[in-house]
């Protein structure tokens, strides 16, 4: 077993009928430019009535259609903010507890001790986070995952992945190992892939290999760490 071994995309996403929703983060092959990537997908009517909408530099998720949601507790917040040098990106209302935390002095890791995973069993959906550091050159992340120490939900798994970045490398966290019933939840690390040169090449590796029944919405950022411009791309299914 190579432990070492860079994926491609492609090789993780194709013919995966349900990762859930996935993170990942990187640094082009030039070393210019820090990613992220957050995709969500559904098998419910409730799950698949979404949208990302930008605001400013953040992203929340609304419905397509207001009429039809059945259940908005675990389907509408926001997915990204902005800090600055800091960016979160979560696949729930994690993301306003760690800005919360973070901008009152303190850490990605207190803030997620205050939180657990979903509560919807039996399939417990693990709280998948993201947080990106910004520096003068310089660039780190850190990814979580907090999961069900057991079938029956009794309690909360904490893991915090710490990262230096590096050139052409990212890493891809995702709630599910593929469809089940309950869903399996993700197990190990998370998984070493490889980030393209350009942030459309990006969008459409992640899009395209999306299963087309179960995708729902993406978004791509690309921040230069010398100007700190930011440049993103976003698709709705709802809108496509």
């Amino acid at each position: 077993m190579d432990i070492y071994k860079t994926n491609t995309i492609e090789s993780l996403l194709s013919g995966n009928p349900y990762p859930g929703r996935g993170i990942m983060i990187g640094m082009t092959p030039d070393a210019k430019k820090a990613v992220f990537a957050y995709f969500i997908m559904g098998r419910s009517e409730n799950s698949r009535n979404r949208i990302f909408v930008r605001e400013g530099n953040d992203l929340r998720t609304l419905p397509f259609d207001a009429t039809k949601v059945k259940d908005p507790s675990l389907i509408i917040y926001y997915p990204v903010r902005d800090l600055g040098k800091i960016a979160v990106v979560t696949n729930g209302d994690q993301t306003d507890t760690i800005r919360d935390y973070i901008l009152r002095g303190s850490t990605f890791e207190e803030a997620l001790d205050t939180r657990c995973f979903e509560p919807d069993g039996p399939n417990w959906t693990p709280r998948i986070s993201g947080i990106l550091y910004y520096g003068e050159g310089t660039f780190k992340y850190k990814m979580s995952i907090l999961k069900s120490l057991d079938a029956e939900g009794s309690e909360c798994v904490r893991e915090t992945f710490s990262y230096p970045a590096k050139a052409g490398l990212g890493h891809f966290l995702h709630t599910y190992v593929t469809d089940g019933n309950p869903i399996p939840t993700f197990q190990g690390e998370p998984e070493r892939i490889e980030i393209p040169a350009c942030i459309n090449c990006l969008t459409e590796q992640i899009w395209n290999n999306l299963d087309e029944a179960n995708k729902i919405s993406l978004y791509v950022r690309a921040t230069d760490l010398e100007t700190g411009e930011v440049e993103y791309r976003l698709i709705n299914k709802h809108n496509a």
